[in-house]
């Protein structure tokens, strides 16, 4: 069983093609399911490199599927479970679009590949664009993939630490405006938990048809919060550069660095809350060390519901 994670550097349209296409093509000849899970540009550039082959790849829009990079993995994960044997994945989760928020969520998820798929037969080749990206992205990239691929050839990457990765990320502060609403919850309020993210998603005009996607994932962190966090927690909601943002405190620690990546399988009573977050919002961020964690969530007020 072998797991490879590359990244792959490219500058323009040409390296791009040289640098995806052989990898596709050698897992077709080989009978490897192949996905490509990149932004749309990309796949469109991608669809048209392999028209002759297109028919037997799964694309998969990364702006739409990974805006919040915490599906990617779960997402990445269904493909490979439904195969048996090696499986050829291209992701590309970082591109030039990305906001400095969504980053973060970005390079770690780069990082918890090494975990999530490792012993797996399985090879995911991360694009990054060196001529739109800037110095400290590539650097991470560094840290989270243990080979590059560049202009030069393939090189083990000297800085490949994913877990000092997964440790700064979540150690990042997750701060909260003065005046953003706020209620204390504790066990037998979910109720009153979720009328209220209700009340908020109204007020700051988030779509109608994404209302109860706001208070089921309110609900679903406040839940995990009271139960695995000290009793209870806070329960925060605010507007910030266009989207709705709720974050959940409580006292706890989350120590499994998978948590809300991880499938559960249909016999186990729990462990789904952070996978339907995930699933849900439009991006989640994390902070947890061992004075306590914070949960925020972000849906956009522009946005259509989550697919």
């Amino acid at each position: 069983m072998t797991f490879a994670h590359p990244a792959l550097f490219y500058s323009d349209e040409e390296s791009y093609i040289d640098g995806t296409v052989p990898f596709v093509v050698e897992g077709l000849a080989s009978a490897e399911p192949v996905t490509v899970a990149v932004p749309g540009r990309n796949l469109e550039l991608l669809k048209e490199a392999l028209s002759g082959f297109s028919h037997l790849v799964t694309f998969i829009d990364m702006a739409d599927t990974g805006r919040n990079p915490g599906r990617i993995i779960p997402e990445l994960r269904a493909f490979a479970d439904r195969h048996r044997g090696a499986v050829r994945i291209i992701s590309e989760p970082v591109w030039d679009l990305r906001t400095d928020v969504e980053y973060p969520a970005c390079t770690l998820h780069e990082a918890l590949v090494n975990y999530a798929f490792s012993g797996r037969d399985l090879s995911i080749l991360c694009p990054y664009d060196i001529s739109a990206l800037n110095h400290d992205i590539l650097a991470d990239a560094e840290k989270t993939h243990p080979v590059v691929i560049d202009a030069s050839g393939h090189r083990p990457s000297d800085h490949f630490h994913p877990a000092r990765v997964v440790l700064a990320a979540h150690s990042l502060p997750l701060a909260t405006p003065a005046d953003a609403a706020s209620t204390l919850v504790g066990a037998g309020a979910m109720a009153a938990v979720r009328t209220f993210a209700r009340e908020q998603a109204t007020k700051f005009g988030l779509p109608r048809d994404r209302v109860d996607d706001f208070a089921l994932a309110v609900t679903e962190l406040a839940t995990n919060s009271v139960r695995h966090g000290g009793g209870e927690c806070t329960v925060r909601v605010w507007t910030e550069s266009e989207s709705i943002v709720c974050q959940v405190n409580d006292n706890g620690h989350i120590t499994d660095v998978l948590a809300g990546r991880t499938p559960v399988h249909a016999n186990d009573p729990g462990g789904r809350g952070l996978l339907l977050v995930n699933r849900l919002a439009d991006l989640v961020r994390t902070q947890t060390t061992s004075s306590g964690t914070a949960i925020q969530v972000r849906f956009d007020l522009r946005n259509k519901k989550a697919t």
